[in-house]
């Protein structure tokens, strides 16, 4: 299988900063929006609650939100077909003073992954670092 026609990502990442601090920068629309670089971000912090980021081009639901530890996300580029959503699961584990965030994504158009693999490190795993560093 080629790479452009991946079906999952799976990426990890350590962040200097607590568990919390990172759930908190993924679930609290300040924090989300100041990490991504100022852009609107609208961010219902509850299952089943809506999410926008980046002036509404990232959208969706959280589907579970485990205090310091998990959020799973119904999550969609606004560009996709209607109805189109993939699941973006952050796993927070403490490591040491740190966070190691294990990060899987699935069910995204085929054609994607090539843009979405790298925008994960781009959008959120750089400027979440520099943000919390």
């Amino acid at each position: 299988m080629s790479q452009s026609e991946q079906s999952s990502i799976h990426q990890e990442v350590t962040i200097k900063a607590s568990p919390q601090r990172v759930y908190d920068a993924l679930t609290t629309a300040k924090e989300f929006s100041a990490f991504t670089g100022g852009a609107p971000a609208e961010i219902d912090p509850t299952p089943g609650g809506a999410f926008s980021g980046f002036s509404g081009m990232i959208l969706g639901r959280n589907i579970e939100l485990v205090q310091n530890q998990r959020v799973v996300q119904a999550w969609r580029v606004a560009n996709w077909n209607p109805g189109v959503y993939s699941i973006a699961k952050f796993e927070l584990h403490a490591d040491g003073s740190g966070t190691r965030l294990v990060f899987d994504q699935a069910g995204f158009p085929a054609d994607q992954f090539e843009h979405l693999a790298p925008g994960w490190h781009k959008m959120y795993w750089e400027p979440l670092k520099k943000y919390l560093g």
